[in-house]
């Protein structure tokens, strides 16, 4: 029998642009030095900056800290429009 972890409650903490704190995330599905992209209850989240590295990742609770200098962060309803995205910048 498969235990899934339901994580309801979701939460984003940003301390002066350098950790940002995420709950509720489901799972990571890419990240890199400029970008992470990450499945939440509230849908697909995409956090864009400098230098990021994960601090902590807490797989069973659904928490995430990353630190570096966060530009943005923005949020998708479906994977395939970041897909695409990624996609169109790499074959311009």
């Amino acid at each position: 029998m498969d235990k899934e972890i339901i994580t309801s409650s979701h939460s984003i903490s940003i301390n002066e642009r350098k950790n940002i704190s995420v709950s509720g995330v489901k799972k990571i599905d890419s990240f890199d030095n400029e970008e992470f992209l990450m499945d939440t209850v509230m849908g697909y989240m995409v956090i864009k900056g400098e230098e990021l590295e994960i601090v902590k990742l807490d797989t069973f609770q659904g928490n995430v800290v990353i630190k570096g200098k966060i530009n943005s962060l923005s949020y998708t309803d479906s994977l395939k429009k970041k897909e695409e995205g990624v996609f169109s910048k790499l074959f311009k």
